[in-house]
């Protein structure tokens, strides 16, 4: 079971600005916030963006993207449009992708630092 996902942000409060508007439409909430990280989650930490601790410059990784649960169809394409809103950048919109299976609604967003995002519902509505 997975604990807590961390992504590299190389600006925590432009990160703050686009993650707060878009993980309160998954039903995340800001948990803690400093000078080096900002972490979300439901009641412990469970998403993350940090400043690498090495000290070199965050960037997104090739064939990577963290996948949130949306509850259905409506809130991936919230998810969408005020990710777009608040600096993401579009990496597949809200539709339907059979070739995962019939009922897979998602949609896909490259957050201000290029990581990839998506919220996914499996429920046909």
């Amino acid at each position: 079971m997975i604990h807590h996902v961390s992504l590299g942000t190389n600006n925590v409060g432009r990160s703050r600005a686009f993650y707060d508007a878009v993980l309160v439409v998954l039903g995340l909430r800001l948990i803690k916030s400093s000078e080096e990280s900002v972490d979300y989650g439901v009641s412990g930490v469970m998403f993350s963006l940090e400043t690498p601790v090495n000290g070199a410059p965050a960037s997104a990784g090739n064939g990577v993207h963290i996948a949130f649960d949306a509850g259905d169809r409506s809130v991936v394409d919230e998810f969408y449009r005020i990710a777009l809103q608040h600096g993401g950048t579009d990496a597949g919109p809200p539709g339907l992708r059979p070739t995962y299976n019939p009922n897979y609604y998602g949609a896909f967003v490259l957050d201000p630092d290029g990581n990839k995002i998506e919220a996914v519902t499996h429920n046909g509505k």
